[in-house]
């Protein structure tokens, strides 16, 4: 018997529950890790709480994003063996696999053998935001030297890659934040420009930055009554990603600036990327390639212990944090 966290019913952080279970020896085509480290994201705790994609299915388990060693492996299995240090890509479905324990499974193809420069805690926070930017800004908008992106929840860990992935491509990235509280240690994290929205013109600063031709890019998960100003911020012919739906307020059409500058806004997530076995190894290149030169490095904001899994999650929805909130085990 191993410990898992499950929930029965959606609802707050307090309905995720640490229970005993079995965990089965690996199939083909999958690998069991002795977990040491979970990253925490916002698609798991929307999905606890019965506002994500999909819907759980009860007892439901959860957790995209893990580090360990990896203890067995299926009959298949060549890739890996026991005593590999591993980590895991949000490439499944959290109906088929969860990562919430001291002891899980995992699809081989999810699997990645992190450069030993990570700690087990970095090694945690890698996935669901390198790949998720990677998708967006490399693949599809093919962000390159001299662009500019605006990334919305900049603090995010999501954020922070954004503003990474878009400086090791020589993009210019301008990082958006509610207040100037957290200004500083953007600068600090890269970024080339810091945007108060709730203090400062947003539309007036991104003119200002880029001469008035508008961000070639938004990278935005927030969406709300801020995305008109992101439309008129936007340059002609420019993209905006909406990747996720932070804001409870209604997201308007800005028709005007949409047609006037033949904009393109483009619903977006890591699971366009995820099954797509080409895609998914561009990615996971693109990545390793970026951890091993340095040019990639997660950033840890807070760090929790297994058994405090609903403080975890308290805190991830506090939105004070910069960068990852990690689970150690």
């Amino acid at each position: 018997m191993s410990r898992k966290v499950l929930f029965h019913e959606t609802g707050g952080p307090e309905v995720l529950k640490i229970e005993d279970v079995a965990v089965p020896e690996p199939k083909a085509g999958e690998v069991r890790i002795q977990v040491k480290a979970i990253g925490l994201n916002r698609a798991e705790s929307m999905y606890r709480s019965g506002a994500y994609l999909i819907e759980p299915k009860f007892p439901a388990q959860l957790g995209y994003e893990a580090a360990g060693i990896v203890e067995s492996v299926g009959p298949d299995v060549t890739d890996f063996a026991p005593g590999d240090a591993v980590s895991v890509i949000p490439a499944f479905n959290l109906h088929d696999y969860g990562l919430y324990g001291e002891l899980v499974l995992a699809p081989t193809r999810a699997v990645v053998k992190h450069p030993a420069s990570l700690s087990w805690n970095e090694a945690a926070a890698v996935w669901m935001a390198y790949v998720t930017v990677w998708g967006a800004l490399i693949d599809i908008a093919q962000l390159g030297k001299g662009d500019v992106v605006l990334v919305p929840a900049a603090s995010s860990s999501v954020g922070l890659a954004a503003i990474q992935v878009a400086l090791s491509v020589g993009a210019v990235p301008v990082a958006l934040t509610r207040t100037s509280a957290k200004a500083e240690e953007l600068k600090k994290a890269g970024a080339a420009h810091v945007i108060a929205t709730e203090e400062q013109d947003l539309v007036a600063e991104v003119q200002r930055i880029t001469d008035g031709k508008g961000a070639r890019v938004v990278f935005d998960p927030v969406g709300g009554q801020t995305f008109t100003k992101l439309a008129q911020a936007t340059a002609e012919r420019g993209i905006i990603f909406i990747y996720g739906a932070l804001s409870p307020d209604p997201t308007p059409l800005p028709l005007i600036e949409v047609l006037g500058k033949s904009l393109t806004i483009r619903g977006y997530v890591l699971f366009e990327i995820a099954p797509d076995d080409a895609k998914l190894a561009k990615a996971k290149e693109f990545v390793l390639d970026g951890l091993t030169s340095g040019a990639l490095r997660p950033q840890i904001a807070k760090l929790f212990p297994f058994d405090q899994i609903v403080e975890a999650h308290r805190y991830l929805e506090s939105n004070v944090q910069i960068g990852k909130v990690v689970v150690t085990v």
